[in-house]
């Protein structure tokens, strides 16, 4: 099966979900229930399970760690996503019932926007190898995007060690003086719209911007996220299909565990830990070869460490 057919079956896949999310069971506007978040969570896992089965019956099973491996990765990076959401929600003050709007269109912009990097990056990367040359005794052929790219991780998993406070408001608050700088904008919510009509003349409401800024902090994460995948794969139909799902059932999450943020307290250490693993095997890449299932059970023992102990803690 060529790629172009696997990403043809995912589009359809992702499109019949988000119509039956939005315009069946989230047609009015209402507060997501934790039963409900949790019923979609599940199934967004299961969707994401089932599309590895077919990827392994049509690709093998390196494919497979490579697609999971990097799912994993994605969604544990998401969790501070989420947190990032809570701050953002209330900083608008923003009604529950329309958060999951905000976080349905915010995801529709991740597709577009993780698409353009992903894709984007793996063309860089495979036009910029340099030339065959011998170091250490071995014939290697390096990466200079792939190198920078394996600092810059070892550098962010050091940050988040040392720091876990992904949100800046004053940062989020420049976002939305900059969306003001060029489209007027209403103080009224009007009943859940993007746009308002005063007087003959259309404003933006606070939930588009709400929206716009979500957008624009998706994009300061995929910073970090995108060059940790491409340690995983330089496939971009895996590595865009893994990332996808993962934020695709970053919703249902976020409904799951928006008042329990506080329990993740260890997450950030485990995240630390795996992207500097990531960067490290960016850069012995060439010497060393690590299979991408030993990677896959270093990520997942990683990450387990750290959200054990995260939930025996008492808050």
């Amino acid at each position: 099966m060529s790629e172009t057919l696997l990403l043809v079956i995912f589009a359809v896949i992702v499109i019949i979900m988000l119509v039956i999310d939005l315009g069946v069971f989230n047609k009015n506007p209402h507060k997501v229930s934790s039963k409900e978040a949790l019923v979609w969570t599940i199934v967004w896992i299961i969707i994401a399970l089932a599309f590895s089965g077919f990827i392994y019956s049509n690709y093998g099973a390196a494919k497979t760690t490579q697609y999971i491996t990097a799912y994993l990765i994605e969604k544990s990076l998401s969790v501070d996503n989420l947190f990032v959401f809570v701050l953002i929600f209330g900083m608008f003050k923003v009604p529950e019932i329309y958060h999951h709007k905000v976080l349905y269109w915010g995801i529709i912009g991740a597709i577009v926007f993780r698409a353009i990097f992903i894709f984007t990056g793996v063309w860089l990367i495979n036009m910029t190898y340099l030339p065959e040359m011998e170091l250490f005794g071995m014939i290697v052929k390096l990466n200079p995007i792939l190198i920078f790219f394996g600092f810059f991780l070892i550098a962010a998993g050091i940050r988040t060690l040392k720091n876990h406070d992904s949100f800046d408001e004053n940062k989020e608050n420049s976002m939305t003086n900059f969306i003001k700088r060029f489209i007027p904008v209403h103080e009224q919510f009007d009943n859940g719209h993007f746009f308002t009509r005063i007087k003959g003349k259309w404003l933006a409401t606070p939930l588009f911007v709400c929206v716009a800024v979500i957008e624009m902090t998706d994009v300061v994460f995929a910073i970090d996220s995108i060059p940790a995948i491409f340690g995983v794969s330089k496939d971009p139909v895996i590595l865009y299909t893994s990332n996808i799902f993962a934020l695709l059932g970053l919703r249902a999450l976020y409904f799951l565990l928006a008042n329990s943020m506080n329990k993740f307290k260890y997450l950030k250490y485990g995240l630390g830990i795996v992207l500097s693993y990531i960067g490290l095997k960016m850069l012995i890449s060439e010497f060393y070869h690590i299979d991408s299932i030993v990677s896959l059970f270093i990520v997942a023992i990683l990450l387990t460490g750290s959200l054990i102990p995260s939930f025996m803690k008492k808050s």
